[in-house]
């Protein structure tokens, strides 16, 4: 009960400090935008990105669909990025959605019993962290197929040792303290000790991850669309870049500068963010 309590204090706590930072706030604000587009694609609300709005290679004008100007089959610009911002957030999301639970379940099993299983998931995420993140998700993604999903599960697989490997740690400290030993000799078994009693006092770094995790598909999509192994419909920010390094030989620039913009803002807010978290949510660091 009091973990429990001291958990809920340091949430509040962490909130009211963050609320203080006007703006790691407006970068909060940011990427509940970028979700907004994400949800608006996902209901059918935005725009058709792939409908001629003007001729090829249009420079940008003051019109919504031509403020980014066009490409060459003469598609809006700011359409193309509006789809990409929701294959992006959908893939940030969906890649964390499979991180966070494996990590967390595998790093407190780990964690709370030791012996073989700690052995096993120590040689696991050794072998995982022996190959470079992007080459494993290159062959499982090639495994799977192209796709969104398959891009998801790739990352997600792999994804996952960093932050079981934070839990595993907390978890093998945790275990010893006197809550935990008060609460075993009170009757609680193995599934409420690790997942009532811990774990709570463990999830912010959960939460941390998750943000870094976002952060990291999105990046990750963008290479691997890059290198032809990622989304291949044209509807995403990958896809944009892969062809606008050959317009930008010929003087088109205004395609590239579009989707640098898009990327760099959400990017650059979840590392804001992230940032903001892990200091707000540290125990030692909340006033």
């Amino acid at each position: 009960m009091t973990t429990n309590v001291q958990n809920n204090s340091l949430g509040r706590r962490a909130w009211r400090k963050l609320q203080t930072q006007k703006f790691t706030m407006a970068c909060f604000a940011v990427i509940v935008l970028y979700l907004f587009v994400a949800l608006l694609g996902a209901l059918d609300f935005l725009p058709d990105h792939r409908v001629e709005v003007g001729e090829s290679y249009t420079k940008p004008t003051w019109s919504l669909a031509g403020i980014l100007g066009t490409d060459f089959f003469g598609y809006s610009v700011l359409y193309k990025i509006l789809a990409g911002t929701e294959t992006a957030m959908a893939i940030g999301f969906l890649t964390t959605a499979i991180v966070i639970p494996l990590g967390v379940i595998i790093g407190a099993i780990a964690g709370y019993y030791g012996g073989f299983i700690d052995d096993a998931v120590v040689f696991l995420c050794t072998v995982v962290n022996s190959v470079p993140y992007i080459l494993m998700v290159i062959a499982i993604a090639y495994l799977l197929g192209k796709g969104l999903e398959s891009m998801c599960v790739a990352m997600g697989v792999v994804g996952w040792v960093p932050l079981s490997r934070l839990i595993r740690a907390e978890f093998m400290k945790h275990k010893e303290r006197e809550y935990v030993l008060a609460s075993r000799l009170l009757g609680a078994n193995d599934f409420l000790l690790i997942f009532k009693h811990i774990l709570p006092n463990v999830f912010h770094l959960a939460i941390i991850t998750a943000s870094l995790t976002v952060l990291s598909a999105i990046k990750s999509e963008v290479i691997l669309t890059y290198l032809g192994v990622g989304i291949t419909d044209g509807s995403s920010w990958g896809s944009m870049i892969q062809a606008a390094e050959k317009e930008l030989v010929t003087g088109v620039w205004w395609p590239l500068m579009g989707v640098v913009l898009a990327m760099f803002l959400i990017i650059y807010a979840l590392n804001v963010a992230g940032d903001a978290l892990r200091d707000a949510l540290d125990p030692k660091l909340v006033d």
